[in-house]
């Protein structure tokens, strides 16, 4: 029985056809490419849904993440930094385009995006440099009270636009005044060089509207209102005050938590 198996099975492999079915060439090639427009559409479905969409914008004031956004290289963004630190601006692409050196790809992709100041799109390109006292009127500078300031007085500072003057009046209404021109600083989306221009336009001169809380009688819940208090400094506030009486001016650095910081403008906030 042994054997017999053998001489079948040897019998099978030799008259067995082993070899791998020849695939038609023009059906490969058929297959490969219609692969290859497959792999494409999914390459720029997927491009399409991590497009950022670019609005226009000053290049002038391009930071480092948005140098990023756009594929700028480091070096690059540093050039453009290190221009602006010297109070000097570009105004046109060809002009960014000699101070980052940028390459001409790049340029032609981003360029369309850049807006620039009326006044610079009438003069003629030269790589003229422009220092800050440029974007200013020659009339003399008036400052002004920007606890009295309005909207159109805050727009007139170039960099403040109209949801950014909101923000600086939705602010100043909290506190019913603002004490220092520190409290800027605070503000979210104001720049460095707007906030150098608010500080050389705008001082404190009257701070008679301004909302106090009296710490000593004011409820957790009351404090919390105040912006300067969260939640949990308001009841170490209130802790302090049921353990040590009344809280002076001079108490305020031993309450846990408490902004040491900003303790003179919050001073002026607080009745005792």
């Amino acid at each position: 029985m042994l054997f017999a198996i053998i001489i079948i099975l040897q019998g099978y492999y030799f008259f067995y056809n082993f070899d791998v079915p020849k695939i038609d060439v023009k059906a490969k090639e058929s297959w490969l490419s219609n692969q290859k427009s497959i792999d494409s559409l999914k390459f720029l479905a997927a491009n399409s849904k991590n497009k950022t969409t670019i609005y226009p914008f000053n290049p002038n004031f391009i930071t480092d993440f948005k140098g990023y956004k756009l594929g700028m290289k480091v070096a690059e963004i540093d050039r453009l930094l290190a221009f602006r630190k010297e109070n000097k601006y570009v105004n046109s692409a060809e002009e960014f385009q000699i101070v980052t050196k940028i390459s001409d790809s790049l340029l032609n992709a981003i360029s369309p995006y850049f807006k620039f100041p009326e006044w610079a799109k009438n003069k003629k390109s030269n790589y003229q440099v422009y220092s800050k006292k440029d974007f200013y009127s020659k009339e003399k500078m008036v400052v002004l009270d920007i606890n009295t300031a309005t909207k159109e007085d805050l727009m007139k500072v170039y960099g403040i636009g109209d949801k950014i003057s909101d923000r600086i009046l939705n602010e100043k209404e909290k506190y019913g005044c603002f004490v220092s021109m520190e409290q800027i600083n605070d503000i979210w989306g104001l720049t460095p060089e707007v906030i150098e221009k608010l500080n050389a336009s705008f001082i404190i001169k009257s701070i008679s509207n301004v909302k106090k809380i009296n710490i000593n009688s004011a409820s957790s819940k009351d404090l919390t209102k105040f912006p300067f208090f969260n939640y949990q400094l308001a009841k170490d506030i209130v802790t302090y005050r049921s353990m040590n009486g009344d809280i002076k001016i001079e108490d305020l650095t031993k309450i846990k938590g408490f902004p040491v910081d900003k303790i003179k403008i919050i001073a002026l906030y607080l009745e005792f």
